[in-house]
């Protein structure tokens, strides 16, 4: 649907925040970039903002009037720019700081899906003083080890012996000073993306890797994006919904990504929810958007519309 002058003059300036300091720094300005050209392409009063180490002093030199964030990773996913853009008052995209804060730290997300009935593997906190042969006791093996808050699989191995727990751990400490070992799910494994609490068609994935890994979702480009997912009708709505209870438990809103693996009994178990999801050429939410038929200048438009303040406005007034 295309936007009338009178909606895109309202959205005011808008500032699309990309880059940042995290592991997935390239990603985020790859996102950002498209996000910027789309919103440029519509007529919006746009400027892209490569956020550094100096960010704060950066967001208070440029006036904006929304900001649709494009990072990824901490810094821009776990709730601290959210915090800051409350404070000084600017709409943005996407969760707000505790929905981010608790879909960014995936110890703490599995727990409120635990705590909610929701279905998702077994799992612990790894230390360097864990001892291996505990770990593989407790949850089994296969085993996939990765840090609690990193996206984009960064730091993720598969473990299938406790020998090789503790390098895992080390690689995936790099990362984080939280590394979490999770029940390896053996299966098909689907994303289901969110647009103001309506969930997307179901997207299959299939990689030739152990596991999809950020080489397979940024590099090689040769996984392939099912879409149609190939399950029943059924069960993709079954999926739909579970993906919509994980997002709202955490408290989500605006848009987001639930990942999602299914064993051979037909069982799914979440992985994820993103809260600022990728939106590259090879991004799961475009896609999933374009086959209801929304193109990605009209998604684009969509989200910056939602963007709204999330905590203080009802509070001061």
């Amino acid at each position: 649907m295309q936007a009338s002058q009178e909606e895109i003059k309202q959205l005011g300036r808008v500032a699309v925040l990309m880059g940042g300091c995290s592991a997935e720094r390239e990603v985020s300005l790859k996102s950002g970039q498209a996000v910027l050209t789309a919103l440029l392409e519509s007529g919006v009063d746009a400027f892209g903002l490569d956020l550094g180490k100096n960010a704060l002093a950066q967001l208070l030199s440029e006036p904006m009037d929304r900001a649709f964030i494009a990072l990824h990773g901490r810094g821009g996913e776990d709730g601290c720019i959210q915090g800051v853009l409350e404070w000084l008052g600017v709409p943005y995209t996407g969760s707000d700081v505790m929905a981010s804060a608790l879909a960014m730290d995936k110890f703490k997300c599995k727990q409120v899906w635990m705590g909610q009935g929701l279905p998702t593997p077994a799992s612990c906190l790894l230390t360097e003083a864990s001892d291996p042969e505990a770990v593989v006791a407790k949850l089994g093996l296969p085993l996939m080890v990765k840090p609690a808050h990193e996206g984009s699989s960064l730091g993720m191995s598969k473990v299938n012996s406790a020998n090789e727990l503790r390098q895992a751990w080390k690689e995936a400490s790099q990362y984080d000073g939280r590394v979490l070992a999770e029940r390896y799910i053996q299966g098909a494994e689907f994303t289901v993306s969110i647009l103001d609490k309506q969930a997307l068609p179901v997207i299959g994935l299939q990689t030739s890797h152990d596991f999809y890994d950020f080489s397979a979702k940024y590099v090689t480009g040769d996984t392939h994006y099912l879409l149609p997912c190939g399950l029943p009708e059924e069960e993709q709505q079954s999926l739909q919904q579970l993906a919509l209870d994980a997002y709202l438990a955490v408290g989500c809103e605006g848009w987001g990504r639930v990942d999602i693996m299914v064993d051979a009994e037909n069982q799914p178990w979440l992985l994820e929810v993103n809260t600022s999801p990728g939106m590259t050429n090879l991004s799961l939410v475009p896609q999933a958007a374009a086959y209801q038929g929304i193109g990605f200048q009209e998604l684009v438009l969509m989200l910056i519309k939602l963007a709204r303040l999330k905590v203080y406005t009802e509070a001061v007034e």
